[in-house]
């Protein structure tokens, strides 16, 4: 089995910083691509960033220049390093993980989601 554990998210005031992290644990034999979505109440669940198991980086348009992706593969985690956060990033952002097993099968699989809120 496999899980990814998300933390870092919480309140704070439009321009701030939040920096989330999700580590995977469990039966793993490569992580592929990390990546994190967020889903807004009403709206549908969309891609924020997504980084290659060889640290190529890519981002909506919506968070270029503001939100920055990275990895360590050492310790299987994810981070989403959030500056000048806005209103409208308000949601809950999910973890995901595309991850090849033993059997050489790969599948994707996601975090609980954190509530990243940004107050004006």
């Amino acid at each position: 089995q496999v899980q990814l554990v998300e933390s870092g998210g919480g309140l704070v005031q439009a321009g701030g910083s939040l920096n989330l992290s999700c580590a995977a644990s469990g039966s793993i034999f490569r992580i592929n691509a990390m990546g994190w979505y967020r889903q807004a109440p009403g709206k549908q669940r969309e891609l924020v960033a997504s980084i290659t198991s060889g640290r190529n980086p890519n981002y909506a348009d919506s968070v270029k220049g503001r939100f920055t992706i990275s990895r360590d593969n050492a310790k299987n985690t994810v981070y989403l390093q959030m500056n000048s956060l806005k209103p409208e990033d308000t949601a809950v952002y999910y973890c995901t993980a595309n991850i090849r097993k033993l059997t050489g099968y790969n599948y994707d699989y996601w975090g609980q989601g954190t509530q990243v809120t940004v107050s004006s």
